[in-house]
């Protein structure tokens, strides 16, 4: 595609790696050709990058597709998915998913971005349910302040949760910032 049609949140394929443009800024400068400077994320790793290219110039344009994956297990250095339309499974290597893991549980459902056949990302639901496997003994003091300890959940994460969340309890957890929401029932 010629650069003068790129905008903002194209996808392009840049030595060889795929990235988001964040933002686009043209300038035209008295004489000569006009310049676009474009901030690049990669959507890899997320790393940003800035480009500047010159009005006759040309980028690659590429299509990013998203669909529904269910976490499965790991296996080795791997996450195991399923589709869940085509019910075709995919191993994604460990470090994609990164600090996710600790919201992964069985059966979970993700939204995968896929570059062709090649999983790009994973978005987590914003929250999820996990049962709390573990916690600290927590005394109650005379306090103005909420009272918290820490607490395992089933995937292995440590959370602050209040005193009152015992061994047991599902809670709801914001997968945005890794904080407890609310407790959703006790495991009968």
């Amino acid at each position: 595609m010629e650069i003068g049609d790129v905008r903002k949140n194209v996808k392009l394929l840049i030595d060889g790696k795929p990235f988001n443009i964040d933002d686009v800024d043209f300038m035209k400068p008295g004489k000569g050709r006009a310049i676009y400077r474009l901030k690049l994320r990669n959507l890899r790793d997320g790393s940003t990058l800035e480009r500047t290219y010159h009005s006759s110039e040309k980028v690659e344009e590429i299509t990013i597709g998203t669909h529904e994956e269910q976490y499965l297990y790991k296996e080795g250095d791997n996450y195991v998915f399923m589709n869940t339309e085509t019910f075709e499974q995919r191993f994604v290597p460990e470090n994609m998913i990164g600090d996710r893991a600790a919201f992964l549980k069985e059966g979970t459902v993700v939204t995968m971005m896929m570059m062709g056949d090649d999983p790009i990302d994973i978005t987590l639901p914003t929250f999820v349910e996990l049962a709390v496997v573990g916690s600290e003994l927590a005394t109650k003091t005379a306090t103005i302040t909420p009272q918290n300890k820490s607490a395992r959940v089933e995937t292995g994460f440590n959370i602050s949760v209040p005193i009152f969340i015992k061994e047991g309890d599902i809670i709801k957890v914001d997968t945005r910032t890794g904080a407890y929401v609310e407790r959703v029932a006790a495991k009968k």
